[in-house]
C-alpha cells in the first residue's frame, strides 16, 4: 500500500492518476473540508472513466502538522509519496510555510522511520537548490548560499529537504526531487496553472528572468520510475527546458492565437506595482497579485541541469512546446464550459 501526501493538489493528482494507472493500492490524505473536484477535474483530461479511477483511492483524514491522525495513517504502509506543501510568495504565509513545510515533513520522517517505511519520495524544488551568479548551469551539487534572494519558500524547502537527509542518516532510503516551474492542466485559479489563465486575459508585458519548465507529467512519471528503481539517498533535478519568462509568454499566447507581450516591464515599473499591491492588500484585505519576491524572481536568471537524472533513467521529457499546447487546449475547453 502506497501513502500520498498532497493528494488533493495539482501534482499530487497528476500523481494519483499515475499510480492508479500502473494498479497501485493507494491511500492518501485529505482534511475534513477537502475538496476533490480539483483531482476529478484532472483525471477526466486523461480517461473517461475518471469516476472509477477515483473511486479506487483510500481516503483517511489527516494532516501533515497532526502527528497522531498521520500516525494512522501510516499503518501498513510500504511507500510514501511526500507531495504536502505550502506555496507562496506573500510573507504572511511564511509561518504557515514553515510549519507544513519543515515541521510536516519532519512528521514524515519521523513515521516513515517508526513504521520502517521501505521508501519515501519528497517533492522538493529547484527552488531549494543553490544558486549560481555567473549564469552557469545549476545542478544538484551547486552549493545552497544564504542570500536576499532567497524567497521564505526556498528557505522553507530547504530545510525540509534538510529532514528528509536526516531520516536518511537515521536509516530512511528515500529520493528527493527538484522540479522545476510545473506546466499543466488543473488549477487555473493558483499555482504555476495560473500563467495560462494569465496570458489567456492578455498580457503586454515580460520580465529579464529565465527559469526552468517540465510537464507536471514528467514529474510524476519521475517519481513513480525513482520509486521503484533501487536507487536511494538521491537528489534529481527534474527540468526540461531552460526559457526566459518573455520566451514562454509567448509561447503560451501564440497557442491562445493571442499577440505575444512586447513590453519590457523594468525593475522600477516592477518595484511600483508590488508596493502598490501591498498597500491595497493592506487596505481592502486582499492577496497581492505581486509581491516583492515574485519581482525579485522575476528578473533571476537561473539554468537548470537534469543531466543527472537523464543518465539514470531511460526518460524522454516532453517537449515544453507540446505541454504548451496541450495545456492551453484544456484550458480553452474548459473555459467555454464555463462560459456555455
Amino acid at each position: 500500500m502506497i501513502l500520498v501526501t498532497g493528494g488533493t493538489g495539482f501534482l499530487g493528482a497528476h500523481l494519483l492518476f499515475e499510480l492508479l494507472n500502473n494498479n497501485e493500492n493507494v491511500r492518501a490524505i485529505k482534511r475534513e473540508s477537502s475538496n476533490l473536484k480539483l483531482i476529478e477535474k484532472i483525471f477526466s483530461y486523461y480517461t473517461p472513466d475518471y469516476k472509477q479511477y477515483l473511486s479506487r483511492v483510500e481516503w483517511i483524514c489527516a494532516d501533515v502538522n497532526d502527528y497522531v491522525s498521520l500516525d494512522n495513517a501510516m499503518q501498513n504502509i510500504t511507500k510514501v509519496y511526500h507531495c504536502a506543501a505550502v506555496v507562496s510568495f506573500d510573507p504572511s504565509y511564511k509561518d504557515l510555510m514553515f510549519r507544513t513545510n519543515v515541521e510536516g515533513t519532519a512528521n514524515i520522517v519521523n513515521l516513515a522511520l517508526k513504521h520502517k517505511i521501505e521508501k519515501l519520495c519528497y517533492v522538493s524544488s529547484i527552488a531549494a537548490i543553490g544558486r549560481s551568479e555567473s549564469g552557469a548551469l545549476i545542478t544538484e551539487e551547486t552549493a545552497w548560499k544564504n542570500s536576499e534572494k532567497n524567497s521564505n519558500y526556498s528557505k522553507s524547502k530547504n530545510a525540509a529537504e534538510r529532514e528528509i537527509w536526516r531520516g536518511i542518516e537515521e536509516g530512511l532510503n528515500a529520493v528527493i526531487v527538484n522540479p522545476s516551474v510545473i506546466l499543466g492542466p488543473g488549477e487555473w485559479e493558483q499555482g504555476s496553472s495560473k500563467i495560462f489563465q494569465t496570458m489567456w486575459k492578455g498580457n503586454s508585458f515580460y520580465t529579464e528572468g529565465v527559469n526552468g519548465y517540465v510537464d507536471v507529467k514528467d514529474v510524476a512519471r519521475v517519481m513513480y520510475k525513482l520509486m521503484n528503481s533501487n536507487i536511494v539517498n538521491q537528489r534529481y533535478i527534474v527540468s526540461t527546458e531552460n526559457l526566459s519568462y518573455k520566451d514562454i509568454f509567448t509561447k503560451i499566447m501564440l497557442a491562445f492565437n493571442k499577440k505575444p507581450p512586447q513590453n519590457n516591464a523594468g525593475i522600477l515599473l516592477l518595484n511600483l506595482a508590488w508596493r502598490y499591491e501591498k498597500l491595497k492588500s493592506l487596505l481592502f484585505n486582499t492577496q497581492p497579485l505581486i509581491t516583492k519576491e515574485t519581482v525579485n524572481t522575476s528578473q533571476n536568471k537561473y539554468f537548470y541541469s537534469a543531466e543527472k537524472l537523464k543518465q539514470v533513467l531511460s526518460f524522454e521529457f516532453i517537449s515544453i512546446d507540446k505541454s504548451i499546447k496541450d495545456t492551453c487546449e484544456l484550458y480553452v475547453r474548459d473555459y467555454k464550459t464555463l462560459n456555455e
